[in-house]
């Protein structure tokens, strides 16, 4: 998981994003909130944060003043700006400081995901050491059982699959699993659990009286809304028409 701290002076935006995404869904976890970029920084220097999602307009120090600060400091921390529309060509000078992602207000959920997803590849493929070939037979079919091993281990944990918990199960550091789930399987890790938890909650939609909200918590969502929104965007039908449909 990487560590995400949100900035906003509006508590009630700070807790929003906190909130209502699923962030351990997509690799993060909120370790904590700051109402000013002031706070967000003596934050950063007494804990560990791998990312830090920043309104561009507070009090005292800008979202951008706190990118500058950051980057001078030479900080590994990734930025995210929120921006307004009107504010958007101003957040486009943060782009010296390293600044490469925005999101504008009002947040919405697939531009979320996008910005993030993209962001944790980035990270993972930065920390991951480069894979050498499989050198013989044998090497394959060690591969060939890993893969398997992680397959088996999904199918029968899906409600509580991750990639840390996986990583455990085969002895493997999650980001480099993370990157050799890809290599061997041509599949992203997230992209595969995301397709296993729908085809189940597909299967379970037409073979049994289960409610949304059950099969949601069943394959993994504790949001009931969020897994609408994820089998929608998947089959391009609400659970409910999926069920229906003749």
């Amino acid at each position: 998981m990487y560590n995400l701290l949100i900035t906003d002076d509006e508590s009630e935006i700070r807790n929003g994003l906190s909130n209502y995404f699923p962030w351990h869904e997509f690799g993060y976890q909120v370790v904590g909130q700051a109402c000013d970029g002031e706070g967000a920084l003596s934050f950063i220097q007494e804990q560990p944060v791998d990312v830090l999602l920043c309104d561009i307009r507070m009090p005292s120090l800008s979202g951008i003043d706190v990118a500058e600060r950051l980057y001078r400091q030479g900080s590994e921390v990734k930025v995210v700006l929120l921006s307004g529309f009107k504010e958007f060509e101003y957040a486009q000078l943060a782009v010296q400081y390293g600044v490469k992602r925005y999101l504008t207000k009002p947040t919405k959920y697939a531009e979320i995901a996008e910005v993030f997803e993209h962001l944790r590849s980035e990270m993972d493929h930065a920390r991951m050491p480069a894979l050498s070939p499989p050198a013989s037979s044998a090497d394959n079919n060690l591969t060939d059982h890993t893969i398997e091993k992680i397959k088996a281990y999904l199918q029968d944990n899906l409600s509580a699959a991750n990639l840390e918990n996986a990583a455990k199960h085969v002895f493997l550091n999650p980001f480099y699993l993370s990157k050799y789930f890809k290599t061997k399987t041509g599949e992203n890790f997230s992209d595969y659990v995301t397709k296993l938890r729908m085809q189940r909650a597909a299967e379970l939609l037409k073979t049994t009286c289960c409610k949304t909200y059950e099969i949601s918590e069943i394959v993994g969502y504790s949001n009931a809304k969020n897994f609408t929104r994820m089998f929608r965007s998947f089959f391009g039908m609400t659970p409910r028409e999926y069920r229906n449909e003749e």
